[in-house]
């Protein structure tokens, strides 16, 4: 018997489209082909770098897939700043701009071509995506947004066309995440890095001595917090005011308030009255 059975496999797939297409072929056609003809060039040359490869390349689009989340995510991003590089360095009156999409999610199998809906979401997050932008899916954003050092903007569920409404992220090129080559991929992220969102900058300045000291006073309990700001607040007015040292009668007795409280709520279970 023949085995009809449709293979399918989950990946990642990368669908760059130009934006504009139309209007840059009305205005140049023999310009736009062979700018069109470079960046694929361009394209292949870094999809590969990155484990992927090129499943169709039909009109003005590109259709990637990557065993790996995060090398569809570092390729997406050196492929705008490829972009962006030659752009540069031959000004054009209408610059060949590329909208990425990125989506992690189950595709058939036909030969070397891939189709279904894992394919159709990240052809719909691409138009999402803003010209020279990467939009992914939540399900690549679930895997990637404690491995690389980029922002994501949360986009809420945006409606598509055929497609379910669902959360996507728009990737944040700007600024420290412009240059050449792969973005570190961090290591082990803490669970409040995981939970930011819908908006998260990896690339952070060392924490300041404020920080440090807000986060040390939230891990104290709060009436041993509340009694130390007010007596630092005393003490500061004092020094402030007058030669005459006034702080340290309040103080003690805020200090001494705080330890009676905190004595009297930790009293062994047996002074208590018995359950009944």
């Amino acid at each position: 018997m023949t085995d009809d059975k449709v293979k399918r496999r989950l990946t990642t797939v990368l669908c760059a489209d130009v934006y504009g297409y139309s209007r840059l072929m009305e205005a140049d056609e023999t310009g736009t082909l062979e700018t069109l003809r470079r960046y694929r060039t361009a394209i292949a040359r870094l999809v590969e770098r990155h484990d992927g490869r090129i499943v169709n390349t039909w009109g003005d689009a590109v259709i990637a897939e990557f065993a790996s989340v995060v090398e569809a995510v570092q390729c997406a991003v050196e492929i705008q700043q490829e972009i962006s590089s030659q752009g540069s360095d031959a000004p054009q009156a209408n610059p060949m701009q590329f909208r990425i999409g990125i989506n992690l999610g189950d595709v058939m199998v036909d030969g070397s071509d891939i189709y279904g809906d894992g394919v159709n979401i990240a052809s719909r997050l691409q138009e999402l995506a803003d010209p020279g932008g990467v939009v992914i899916s939540s399900s690549v954003y679930d895997q990637v947004h404690n491995k690389l050092s980029v922002g994501f903007d949360c986009l809420g569920q945006r409606p598509m066309k055929n497609i379910a409404p669902m959360t996507s992220y728009r990737l944040t090129l700007g600024g420290g995440t412009a240059g050449q080559g792969s973005f570190p991929i961090k290591g082990n992220a803490t669970p409040s890095e995981r939970a930011r969102a819908p908006r998260m900058e990896d690339r952070r300045a060392p924490p300041s001595s404020t920080n440090v000291v807000t986060d040390w006073l939230r891990k104290l309990p709060r009436p041993v917090a509340a009694a130390l700001t007010v007596s630092v607040f005393l003490i500061l007015i004092n020094l402030f005011t007058g030669h005459k040292i006034w702080f340290h009668w309040p103080v003690a007795a805020i200090l001494f308030a705080v330890a009676l409280r905190t004595a009297l709520g930790h009293r062994p279970q047996s002074d208590s009255k018995p359950e009944r």
